[in-house]
């Protein structure tokens, strides 16, 4: 059976295409397409939605015999769509015809791919080409680089070797210039040589100081570097004409400052006198004004010598010209300064010579310092500069004060001398002018010196003489009657600060003593017034305690006891302003225990070759230092002490004796009976009631008691009498009555207490013994 086949308007969608699409939908998830990509493919997708059937398959008529099977196929391309009519005859043909139909549509399927790979392929080529271009490149490059380092490491061996070359040029240039700067030293010998030398060559031509710099200059290279060759001979002739150059600059020195003497005399001489008698008016203008306009010329170079005083030849010249300068100065004010000197020695006394000789010399060393500053301004300030000029005229003033002061004996106008020198000389002006006037320090300290060795003397003199070799009169022992005088006149009552006249009616040992320290503790050193001091106080306690013993003979035992307590205690209030120690440590050699060596060597003993070689023979043989401290404040104290104490015990016995004694023998017989009991030896005396004893019946105790009362109401007033006419302040009779007091009181306490209790009331009645009360207000009344 024939069918025919009728073209159709279209052929449904291939499998391949839906493979296609869904293959990109895969690749889309797994790789993303930008939007354009994506545009494309969709172009794509609707160009090949609908596909014709392969060309060798499209036929426009396929016929079969028998029952063959005709079909009609319309094959559509991209451009156009054309009719496909085949005629199946069988069922191979159909077959046939299918299977030619699968392999075309999957051939087509196929197609895009294989063009796709074809494409890679072709661009894999095409970067393998270039791959290999770039390969080829970068050979070239790596040749191209490796003949750059070679010209750059060529370029740089050049540049260095230039570099090098120019280093070593300038290290020529440099050891040329340095080697002509080295000989440039020792080529100017002979351009030295030749202006030192000339005929025309002086200190005053200007080339003279740069010529003289020059030379030192060279010297001082050439003795830096001592490893040249010939150095040392180059040295000596440097040094020779550094010494011709140095001598020149001495001479002009030397000429100038004779020169400048030679118009200050003309003009002192045209001024009508002589060096010696030149008028104060005359002496400041025509001895330092006219001396520094005549020696200006020296400036510049004494200046220049004073700028190389680094160095010893210079500091030499520097000294050498202060010599001549201080020689020159010396001629010209030596006559006048010792003519002054003299005049003040003349018509003044010994402390307005010092004052005024002190002040002239001052002026006169103010004035050379200026003008010795007007000349060495560097050296000013050293004071040995200007000690061969100062020395010379200190030392008129030193030896016309020496001889006045050995013979000085008064002390004060020794002190007077120390205060000027002190406070006016050393204290004030000193200090004002204290540059200038320091090279006369030494001399005034000297002066000084003299004047505290001079003084410390006459002290000492004084102090024997006057104070412990003091021989008392009548007039200085008539106590108490010298103070009953003095009280009619109002003097003891006066203190000493307020009347000076109260020092008259002391002991005049004691007067002497606080005059004397009061004197010298301002004017000597604290080692040597604390000496004094301790010396003048102890001689003047022994010389009051030897008054007082003579006294006791003369007056009463009391008078010599209140006399050593108003001296002792007059002696201990003027001491005590003076800031020392009255402390001395003295030593003695002690030979005393060499006794016993000597009898050992002249017994035989001992010998003087066989001693032990531990001990040193002269270590044996040498004397013992003994040390000994006295204080003569301390002893002052303890014999005040002492002396209070024998004043109180003797007051009290005056007053209280009977009571005393009569405690004494209560005391003894109640010591005996208690003796007596121990022993069982009880004797018929010792056991009587107390006023049953013989010594202490009433009437005896009322006896004693008013042989107390009547001591009490006539002799302890006599004793506060004498106390007030000793002891005028108040204070000091209080502290001194009161122990006095507590004795008498406590007297009457223990007899009081015996008669309570030994005695009965009408006893006691009889007795009438004064209350305690009433004598402690009776006792009051006493002050």
């Amino acid at each position: 059976m024939a069918t025919k086949a009728t073209a159709l308007p279209s052929v449904p969608k291939s499998g391949a295409i839906s493979k296609g699409y869904n293959f990109a939908s895969t690749w889309e998830q797994n790789a993303p397409l930008s939007e354009q990509q994506q545009a494309a493919i969709v172009m794509l997708s609707h160009a090949v939605a609908e596909r014709p059937f392969p060309v060798n398959l499209a036929q426009e008529h396929i016929s079969g015999q028998d029952n063959g099977l005709s079909v009609a196929t319309k094959v559509s391309s991209f451009g156009e769509s054309e009719a496909i009519e085949a005629v199946l005859v069988n069922t191979n043909q159909f077959y046939k015809w299918f299977t030619d139909l699968e392999l075309a549509m999957k051939s087509e399927t196929e197609e895009k791919y294989c063009h796709y790979v074809d494409t890679l392929t072709e661009r894999i080529q095409t970067c393998d080409d270039i791959l290999r271009q770039v390969d080829e490149t970068l050979d070239l490059f790596n040749e191209l680089q490796l003949q750059h380092h070679a010209v750059a490491t060529k370029t740089k061996t050049l540049h260095d070797a230039c570099d090098r070359l120019v280093m070593e040029k300038q290290r020529l240039i440099e050891f040329a210039e340095a080697l002509r700067s080295k000989l440039n030293y020792f080529d100017e010998l002979e351009n030295i040589s030749t202006n030192f030398y000339s005929p025309n060559m002086n200190v005053g031509n200007e080339n003279f100081l740069p010529l003289l710099k020059r030379l030192d200059d060279c010297i001082a290279y050439v003795e830096s570097n001592p490893q040249y060759a010939e150095s040392g001979v180059y040295l000596l002739k440097f040094r020779q004409l550094q010494s011709r150059a140095l001598g020149m600059i001495r001479s002009h020195v030397l000429t100038v400052l004779k020169s400048a003497s030679s118009q200050v005399q003309a003009a002192i001489r045209g001024s009508g006198g002589n060096k010696a008698s030149v008028s104060e008016g005359v002496e400041a203008s025509v001895i330092f004004v006219r001396f520094k306009a005549a020696a200006s010329e020296l400036k510049p170079v004494l200046e220049e010598i004073e700028s190389r005083s680094s160095r010893k030849e210079y500091v030499r010249i520097l000294a050498e010209c202060h010599r001549l300068y201080c020689e020159q100065r010396l001629s010209l004010v030596k006559g006048i300064v010792h003519q002054r000197i003299s005049e003040f020695a003349k018509k003044e006394a010994l402390p307005s010579l010092t004052r005024s000789g002190c002040a002239y010399l001052m002026q006169v060393c103010q004035l050379e310092h200026q003008l010795f500053d007007h000349f060495f301004p560097s050296s000013s300030e050293d004071i040995s500069s200007l000690a061969p000029l100062i020395d010379p005229l200190s030392t008129y003033l030193y030896d016309t004060l020496r001889p006045k002061l050995i013979h000085e004996t008064n002390v004060d106008y020794l002190c007077e001398l120390v205060d000027i020198l002190k406070v006016e000389v050393l204290g004030k002006q000193l200090n004002r002018r204290s540059e200038s006037l320091a090279g006369l320090y030494p001399t005034f300290q000297r002066i000084l010196a003299d004047v505290h060795e001079r003084l410390t003397f006459r002290a000492r003199t004084h102090i024997r003489d006057e104070i412990a070799n003091y021989i008392s009169s009548d007039e200085d022992l008539d106590y108490p009657a010298k103070l009953e005088r003095s009280a009619e006149i109002g003097l003891e009552t006066t203190s000493a600060d307020g009347n000076p006249d109260v020092y008259k009616t002391w002991f005049p040992p004691v007067e002497k003593t606080i005059s004397c320290l009061s004197k010298l503790y301002r004017c000597l050193e604290s080692s040597v017034f604390t000496g004094l001091a301790q010396e003048a106080v102890e001689v003047c306690s022994s010389s009051i305690q030897r008054a007082s013993k003579l006294i006791a003979k003369k007056s009463t035992p009391m008078d010599a006891q209140l006399f050593l307590i108003k001296y002792f205690l007059i002696l201990r209030e003027q001491i005590a302003p003076f800031d020392i120690e009255f402390s001395v440590t003295h030593k003695e050699l002690d030979f005393s225990h060499l006794l016993e060596h000597l009898r050992r060597i002249l017994r035989g003993q001992a010998s003087l070759f066989e001693w032990p070689r531990s001990t040193s023979l002269a270590r044996t043989l040498s004397p013992r230092v003994l040390e000994s401290q006295i204080d003569a404040k301390k002893e002052l104290e303890k014999s005040l002490k002492i002396t209070c104490e024998e004043f109180i015990m003797a007051v009290t016995k005056l007053v209280v004796d009977p009571m005393l004694s009569f405690v004494t023998k209560v005391t003894a017989v109640k010591v005996a009976s208690s003796s007596g009991n121990d022993n069982h030896k009880v004797d018929s005396v010792m056991v009587k009631p107390l006023k049953d004893q013989a010594f202490a019946t009433p009437d005896k105790v009322a006896e004693l008691v008013h042989k107390v009362n009547d001591a009490f109401q006539q002799e302890l007033p006599k004793v506060m009498a004498k106390m007030k006419l000793y002891l005028q302040n108040p204070s000091t009779r209080t502290i001194l009555f009161k122990p006095i007091k507590t004795n008498i009181v406590e007297a009457h306490i223990q007899v009081q207490s015996l008669l309570k209790a030994e005695y009965s009331s009408e006893e006691q009645s009889i007795i009438n013994m004064v209350s305690i009360p009433d004598l402690q207000a009776h006792l009051d009344r006493l002050l």
